[in-house]
């Protein structure tokens, strides 16, 4: 069992790109049954009073945040496609954020990138960020890297991260984000949280 020690007072949870679209339409999300992990973690950090945050992307009508052309959002403006005013119609319903939870609009691939997900972390006073997501080789690997830099200690609950490619997100579980974090089951993360 990894070594997990937490002040509560100054521990978030990231529910990243948890989104009712994407990530709900891999099918390895529901092999590996992310969902229900995701939501035992997420359960046992609100038992045990930690801030809970999500961040989802999200973008104002006609996409005015990507570049017209040679970015890797380029096609999602050019699809014209309405989103939801309220990013968080966006988040999976099973792992929704409840009254109070912010939810953070991003523009680019990390948390931290061009939102205000900085500014509710400094003003919660947190230092401790668990992460859980989709996908493992995007948000997640993003928001490791800047909150490593950061000086924010970092825990990755593994089985509460999905990719569409199980390879790398071994890879980076196994040789990659160790380097920067702390990697753990969420049983290991479930009871951490309820010690």
């Amino acid at each position: 069992m990894a070594e997990i020690t937490l002040d509560k007072s100054t521990t978030a949870l990231l529910m990243a790109d948890f989104s009712a679209g994407n990530m709900a339409q891999n099918p390895l999300v529901h092999e590996r049954q992310t969902f229900a992990r995701a939501g035992a973690v997420l359960a046992a950090a609100r038992q045990a009073g930690i801030f809970v945050t999500y961040c989802i992307a999200h973008f104002r009508p006609g996409y005015p945040e990507i570049p017209a052309q040679h970015n890797p959002r380029s096609p999602m403006r050019a699809t014209g496609a309405v989103l939801p005013a309220d990013p968080a119609l966006l988040i999976h319903p099973s792992v929704a954020p409840r009254e109070g939870e912010p939810v953070i609009a991003k523009h680019r691939t990390s948390a931290f990138s061009g939102s205000a997900f900085e500014t509710i972390l400094r003003a919660q006073g947190i230092e401790t960020l668990i992460l859980m997501g989709h996908a493992t080789s995007g948000v997640i690997l993003s928001t490791v890297r800047l909150a490593a830099d950061r000086d924010y200690h970092v825990i990755v609950v593994e089985d509460g991260c999905a990719d569409r490619d199980p390879d790398v997100h071994t890879l980076l579980m196994e040789k990659v984000f160790p380097r920067q974090a702390t990697v753990v089951s969420a049983a290991e993360m479930v009871a951490a949280l309820g010690a």
